[in-house]
C-alpha cells in the first residue's frame, strides 16, 4: 500500500502538469476573441474565436455552430481544446471558431429546433440555418485576422445538423463540411421516432432540460431534470400514458414538446425538417461519419450520405463508418463497447488516417488529396476496416432467411400447413403483449439511457415468453452482411395498433472466446448488431395510419438501418421478435388511437401471432456480401 501511495504522489502531479502544459502551449500559441456577428435580418450571433499567434502564414477557419454552447465565455478563459484530438488541429493552427446558433446561450433571436431548410429566399427576414452559416462565414472572411480564405463546417448530432444545413449555404468560402452522426429526420429514424414509434426516454430526458426556454441571452444553462431514482424502467412506468408527462412535467412551457405531442403523423410539419428533402447541388467536400451503434442519429449518417449521393451526384461525397456509439470517434479510443471488442483503436485510425488528412488537403492544401475510399467502413464480427467504391457493395445478394416452426431460421421457406397435426405445427408462434410488463431494453439498473445497450447480451430478452427467439444452426462458414435489413413480417393482433421490433444477434459459440488481446467474451453472449421498431399503424403509410383488423393476418413490412458484420464460423444468427422495448420506446396502447393524447385507461393486452408456414411465410432479407 505504501509503494501503491507513493506511486500515486508520483504520477498525480505528472498528470497534472501535463494537462496544464498542453494548457499553458494553447496560451502562448493561441489567443481568443469574442464577437457578435450581425446575420442579415439584424439578428447578432454569439461566436468564440482562437487565432493563431504565428502570422508568418495565413490559417484556415474550422467552424462548428452549436445549441449547446460555446463556453467557456470570456476572452480570458480558453476551451479545452487539449482534452480531445481536436488538439491536433491546433498543431496544425488552424482558427478554432465555434457560435452559439440563434436563440441559444449568448445569441439573439429566436431558437428553432432544426428550423426548415427555405430554398427559395426572397428577403432578408428570410432566414435559415444555411443562411446563418453564410452570413457567419462572410464576416470571418472579412473580419478574422490572418485567415487563408479556407473554411471547414463539423459537428456532431445536432451540430452534424448544422453542418448539413452549412453545406447548402453555398459560400465560395467554404470548402469541406463534415455532418458527423447528423440530426436528420426525427420522425423516420433520428433521436425522437423511429418509423413512427416514440422514443420515450430520449425525447424526454433531452426536453425536459434543453426545451426550457431562454428569453434572453444568457451564459447559464438550465439544471437537469430531477428524476428521484436510479431506476429509469420504474421511472417510465409509474408515470403512465405520454399525456401525464405532458401534464406533470412539460406543461406549455417546452415548445417542441408541445409539437412533438400534436404532430403525431409524418405530415407537412415533419417533411419541412426532413433535411433529405433539401440536399441538392452541394458545392463543398464532404465527409460523412456515424457510428454502427449510435442510439440516437445511426439513421442521419447513412441516408445523409445516400441522399447527397442521389440528389447532388457531382459532390465529393465520402462516409465513415466505425464500431462507434454517438460521437464515439471523438470520445474514445474506439476499441471496445460494452463487452464486445474491437481489436484495434478504431477512433484514433480514422483522427490520423482520414478526418485530420481530409480537412489538411481541402483547407491547408497540404499534402496529396487523400486516397480516400467512398466508403470506409469497420465490419463488426471481423474487426477490420473495408474501403469500398460504393454503398452498399455492389456484390450484396439480397437473401431470404424464413422463420420456421421450432424457433428455427432457414433460407428455405417453409413447406408446412397451418394445422398440420403430423408435424404438430400451428403455422405461427405467438406471445401476449402486456402493456404492464413491458420488454425492457436491457437488464440492467439505470438512471439515463445507456449507449451499449447497442451490443448487450440478449440472453435476458430471450428467457420472456412475450419474446419470440429464432435460430439458424451453427454457421459453416462465415456470413457477412453489408447494407439495409428488410423485415418482412406476416401477423395477426387481437388489437387495432401493436408495436413490432426485430433485433438481429450474433450468437457466440458456447465455449469462451478469446481475442489477440487476453480479453473475452462470455460463451453463448448474444451480441445485439442490429434493432429497430415499427409502430404497427405505419406499416403502409407513415402519413396516413391504418388500423389492424382483428385476427387477420397482415403483412408488416420495414426496412432496418445497415449493417456491416461477419458472423464468424461457428457462431449463430438469432432473430428476436418482441412488442415493447421499455422505456426507449413508449408503451403502444394497442389499439388504434392518437397514442400522445392517450390515457392510463387505454392501454390493453394483445395476443401477437407471426406466421411462418408455406402460406404466410415471415422473413428476414439480409444483405450478404459475396
Amino acid at each position: 500500500m505504501k509503494l501503491l501511495f507513493r506511486l500515486a504522489l508520483i504520477f498525480i502531479p505528472l498528470a497534472s502538469f501535463s494537462q496544464n502544459a498542453d494548457s499553458i502551449w494553447i496560451r502562448n500559441n493561441y489567443y481568443k476573441i469574442e464577437r457578435s456577428i450581425p446575420m442579415r435580418d439584424g439578428v447578432k450571433l454569439f461566436t468564440s474565436i482562437y487565432i493563431p499567434k504565428d502570422s508568418s502564414e495565413k490559417h484556415p477557419i474550422l467552424l462548428t455552430r452549436t445549441p449547446y454552447s460555446c463556453a467557456p465565455y470570456g476572452e480570458d478563459k480558453y476551451k479545452a481544446y487539449w482534452d480531445s484530438y481536436l488538439k491536433e488541429y491546433c498543431k496544425e493552427k488552424y482558427i478554432m471558431v465555434t457560435q452559439d446558433v440563434r436563440g441559444r446561450w449568448m445569441s439573439e433571436g429566436e431558437f428553432v429546433d432544426v428550423r426548415p431548410f427555405s430554398p427559395n429566399k426572397k428577403t432578408k427576414q428570410d432566414i435559415d440555418e444555411a443562411s446563418d452559416t453564410y452570413d457567419a462565414i462572410d464576416w470571418m472572411i472579412k473580419n478574422v485576422p490572418g485567415n487563408n480564405g479556407n473554411v471547414g463546417v463539423f459537428g456532431i448530432s445536432y451540430p452534424g445538423f448544422y453542418s448539413t444545413m452549412a453545406a447548402l449555404s453555398n459560400h465560395p468560402a467554404l470548402k469541406v463540411v463534415s455532418p458527423q452522426a447528423p440530426v436528420t429526420d426525427w420522425f423516420v429514424g433520428d433521436d425522437f421516432h423511429h418509423n413512427g414509434a416514440f422514443m420515450l426516454m430520449d425525447a424526454f430526458a433531452f426536453y425536459s432540460t434543453f426545451g426550457r426556454p431562454r428569453p434572453e441571452p444568457t451564459t447559464v444553462g438550465p439544471a437537469a431534470f430531477d428524476y428521484s431514482t436510479q431506476d429509469n424502467y420504474s421511472f417510465y412506468l409509474q408515470n403512465g400514458a405520454l399525456s401525464n408527462y405532458s401534464k406533470n412535467y412539460m406543461g406549455d412551457s417546452i415548445k417542441f414538446w408541445t409539437d412533438l405531442m400534436n404532430h403525431p403523423t409524418y405530415d407537412a410539419w415533419w417533411k419541412a425538417r426532413n433535411v433529405r428533402n433539401f440536399i441538392k447541388s452541394v458545392k463543398p467536400a464532404t465527409l460523412v461519419v456515424g457510428g454502427l451503434f449510435d442510439a440516437e442519429d445511426c439513421f442521419g449518417a447513412w441516408e445523409t450520405y445516400k441522399a447527397i449521393e442521389k440528389q447532388s451526384p457531382g459532390t465529393n461525397n465520402k462516409i465513415v463508418m466505425g464500431p462507434w456509439y454517438h460521437g464515439g470517434w471523438s470520445r474514445s479510443n474506439g476499441s471496445s463497447l460494452g463487452n464486445v471488442q474491437f481489436e484495434s483503436k478504431t477512433s484514433e485510425y480514422y483522427q490520423n488516417n482520414i478526418e485530420i488528412p481530409y480537412f489538411n488537403y481541402y483547407l491547408k492544401n497540404k499534402g496529396p488529396q487523400p486516397d480516400l475510399a467512398e466508403a470506409n467502413i469497420f465490419f463488426t464480427g471481423e474487426n477490420k476496416w473495408h474501403q469500398l467504391p460504393q454503398w452498399p457493395p455492389a456484390n450484396v445478394q439480397q437473401k431470404e432467411l424464413y422463420l420456421h416452426q421450432q424457433s428455427q431460421l432457414s433460407w428455405s421457406k417453409s413447406s408446412s400447413t397451418r394445422g398440420n397435426q403430423k408435424t404438430a405445427d400451428n403455422g405461427f408462434s405467438e406471445y401476449i403483449s402486456d402493456p404492464s410488463k413491458p420488454v425492457p431494453y436491457t437488464e440492467d439498473v439505470h438512471q439515463k439511457r445507456t449507449r451499449e445497450y447497442m451490443t448487450d447480451d440478449q440472453r435476458f430478452a430471450s428467457r420472456r415468453p412475450d419474446v419470440l427467439t429464432f435460430t439458424t444452426d451453427s454457421l459453416t462458414e462465415d456470413l457477412t452482411l453489408a447494407g439495409p435489413i428488410i423485415a418482412d413480417l406476416m401477423v395477426s393482433i387481437t388489437g387495432t395498433d401493436a408495436d413490432f421490433i426485430v433485433k438481429v444477434i450474433d450468437v457466440f459459440p458456447d465455449k469462451l472466446k478469446y481475442s489477440d488481446t487476453d480479453k473475452y467474451i462470455m460463451g453463448g453472449y448474444q451480441m445485439l448488431v442490429r434493432g429497430e421498431v415499427i409502430r404497427g399503424k405505419f406499416r403502409n403509410s407513415l402519413e396516413k395510419p391504418e388500423p389492424f383488423v382483428p385476427g387477420k393476418i397482415t403483412e408488416v413490412k420495414y426496412t432496418l438501418p445497415d449493417v456491416a458484420h461477419t458472423f464468424k464460423k461457428g457462431h449463430k444468427l438469432m432473430i428476436q421478435i418482441q412488442s415493447s422495448w421499455f422505456p426507449i420506446v413508449d408503451r403502444n396502447p394497442q389499439k388504434f388511437m392518437d397514442i400522445y393524447h392517450a390515457k392510463d385507461e387505454d392501454f390493453q393486452k394483445a395476443t401477437i401471432r407471426v406466421y411462418h408456414d408455406a402460406s404466410a411465410g415471415s422473413k428476414i432479407i439480409l444483405p450478404v456480401l459475396q
